[in-house]
């Protein structure tokens, strides 16, 4: 009761008296204030408080006691420890219930540290005719949760100011700040490029904090690949310190600037009945998926997706083609396509009879795009030395080969036809007189053996003839 009739006698002279007064000064004024220090204890949020009584325990103590004081200053007791008994008492207040600890020098401990402990807390030591104070400051801190970017852009324009994220950090006491970089460098806010927004939120039942800041960001083609990440800078009970998020690359969309066009699949020559595609391309992210596509001959273009087929080319197909953006159509791109062809004829062509030692002209008309050379064949084999050459300059329409040309590919073929009449005479001389010569041959043989035939028949006669006479 000693205790309570001080405080409240202190708490009226306070509130009566004139700080002009010596007596009011002495008693309203706070301990700093009379040139006592503050005493401050940190403690993490949930861990245990350990506030020491920092006064020397005097011979004739009667008891000690610990209060905090309220927001108005109005005290609440809440620990008595007598010294006699050696016996502690806790005064019935609910927030502290269970949670206390006073040991035999006076130190209080209150374990489970919430944010509602931040306050001013009196260690009181009394005696018959005194009463000593020591105040203690309970600072308590709590770590916040690792920022993470949340509400991601699916992807960033360029040119364009735009949400980029939240980064979002929670459960923080005191309150931090969140900064912004992109890779690795803090973005500071900048008019029509860089705009950041931020926000806190206290948690009415645990006092924590929750902050939030928000990122707008006008994006370049720069920033493609580029990481972004965010921290949260916080106090705790060692000083200062800072948590960063994980790294998150945007999708960067951005116009297309260059259009190309190319021939599938690729092909050193295109030939009459080939197929091919047309492929065009525009180097914007992401990229056109459709374009039109413009003939030869054809004014008006085509719309199609980024591919157009044609099937079984024919010369007539060889030209310029181009294809540009839809929306955009002075970004074009063309390329130039040959289809190439060989048109041949042999005349005269399929069998021929002549007789042995007629002439035979042969001529080979051609009509190429490109320039050929004749090569000319006999029995499906390759003549070792070509027999006729002939340039075809290249344009669209078929040429024949040359009068001069011709000739030369006549007066080739008499040649092999000449050739080939002399062997045919000299395989027919060599039939002859190998016929003639087995001819011979036969007849000899038939003479010999007659007279052998003789020969044997005079024999028999010659035998019979002895027999009949003996």
């Amino acid at each position: 009761m000693l205790i309570q009739d001080f405080e409240n006698i202190r708490a009226l002279c306070c509130k009566e008296l004139n700080e002009n007064v010596a007596l009011a000064y002495m008693i309203c004024k706070e301990p700093e204030q009379l040139g006592l220090a503050w005493y401050t204890v940190n403690s993490a949020y949930g861990d245990t408080i350990v506030m020491p009584c920092r006064l020397d325990v005097p011979q004739n103590l009667m008891f000690g006691k610990w209060k905090y004081e309220k927001p108005d200053g109005s005290p609440v007791f809440i620990a008595f420890r007598s010294s006699t008994k050696k016996s502690v008492q806790y005064d019935d207040v609910p927030e502290y219930k269970d949670r206390l600890s006073l040991s035999e020098n006076y130190t209080l401990s209150i374990n489970n540290a919430k944010i509602s402990d931040e306050k001013r807390f009196v260690c009181m030591l009394v005696t018959e005719d005194n009463v000593f104070e020591a105040p203690t400051l309970v600072k308590v801190f709590k770590q916040p949760s690792k920022p993470e970017i949340v509400n991601k852009a699916p992807y960033l324009e360029t040119e364009q100011l735009k949400k980029l994220g939240d980064c979002i950090s929670r459960d923080s006491y005191p309150d931090g700040n969140i900064t912004w970089y992109r890779n690795g460098k803090v973005l500071q806010p900048l008019v029509g490029e860089v705009d950041i927004l931020f926000k806190k939120e206290v948690d009415p039942v645990t006092q924590l904090y929750t902050m939030t800041s928000s990122l707008e960001y006008k994006t370049t083609k720069a920033d493609i690949q580029m990481p972004f990440t965010c921290s949260v800078t916080y106090y705790g009970p060692s000083g200062q310190k800072t948590i960063h998020s994980e790294q998150t690359v945007f999708d960067i969309y951005y116009p297309t600037e260059q259009v190309t066009i190319q021939v599938l699949p690729p092909k050193n020559a295109i030939k009459e009945g080939d197929n091919i595609t047309l492929q065009c391309l525009g180097n914007g992210n992401p990229p056109p998926e459709e374009f039109m596509f413009y003939l030869p001959g054809q004014p008006e273009g085509i719309r199609s997706s980024n591919t157009y087929t044609l099937t079984d080319v024919r010369r007539n197909a060889t030209g310029d083609y181009k294809c540009s953006l839809i929306d955009k159509k002075s970004m074009i791109a063309s390329t130039t396509i040959t289809v190439h062809y060989l048109d041949l004829s042999l005349n005269p062509s399929g069998e021929v009879t002549k007789q042995i030692g007629d002439a035979l002209p042969v001529s080979c008309t051609i009509s190429a795009s490109r320039n050929a050379t004749v090569v000319w064949m006999k029995l499906s084999a390759i003549e070792k030395e070509p027999v006729g050459t002939v340039s075809i300059p290249e344009h669209d329409e078929a040429d024949d080969i040359s009068d001069e040309n011709r000739e030369k590919v006549n007066d080739q073929a008499k040649l092999i036809v000449g050739i080939v009449v002399g062997l045919l005479l000299a395989a027919l001389v060599a039939g002859v007189v190998y016929w003639l010569y087995m001819k011979k041959s036969k007849t000899a043989s038939k003479h010999v053996n007659k007279d052998l035939g003789n020969m044997e028949e005079n024999k028999k006669l010659e035998e019979n003839n002895h027999k009949t006479e003996a």
